[in-house]
């Protein structure tokens, strides 16, 4: 494999859903599980572009609901992959909302997804550097490696509570 690096900006994914009646719960807000599946859509996009292979989703951190997204409302979900390892990929998710009729926007989620690049038999294949650009992507970068041994430690800890139940 070349060690060829990708900007953040070769993964970027946008993807902008109207939100409908049958995304909502009683409240009239998103339901999360909805919002999720979108984030982790985008995400794969994003790992895929960098990639440009199969991969699957590993896992997803802090995922927070800052603000509520309402019915009639618009949402851009935004991935990009902002660090990698050997074979996985961090990605950095955003959601904002709009309100169509005022234009006011919202800050609504934040998350990173990791996921793993994987070759034709389905095994962990290795996957080019990426090379940031931008304070934000340099930011991301820099913190990604606390979060990365953050993720394995938080496995391991899981792995070894199940093997010990």
């Amino acid at each position: 494999m070349s060690e060829h690096k990708k900007k953040p900006s070769e993964s970027m994914t946008l993807m902008t859903q109207l939100i409908f009646p049958s995304d909502t719960n009683h409240y009239d807000t998103m339901f999360g599980g909805r919002l999720m599946e979108y984030m982790d859509k985008a995400a794969a996009i994003a790992a895929m572009r960098h990639a440009r292979t199969r991969c699957v989703t590993a896992s997803m951190d802090s995922i927070d609901f800052l603000a509520p997204i309402m019915i009639g409302e618009v949402i851009e979900v935004k991935a990009f992959v902002s660090w990698t390892h050997r074979s996985s990929m961090e990605i950095y998710v955003t959601v904002t909302s709009e309100n169509l009729f005022s234009g006011e926007k919202k800050h609504n989620v934040e998350a990173f997804f990791t996921f793993v690049a994987l070759d034709e038999a389905g095994k962990p294949t290795p996957v080019v550097g990426v090379e940031p650009e931008t304070k934000l992507e340099k930011e991301l970068f820099a913190s990604a490696p606390e979060r990365h041994d953050s993720r394995r430690k938080r496995k391991l800890e899981r792995k070894n509570s199940a093997l010990q139940s």
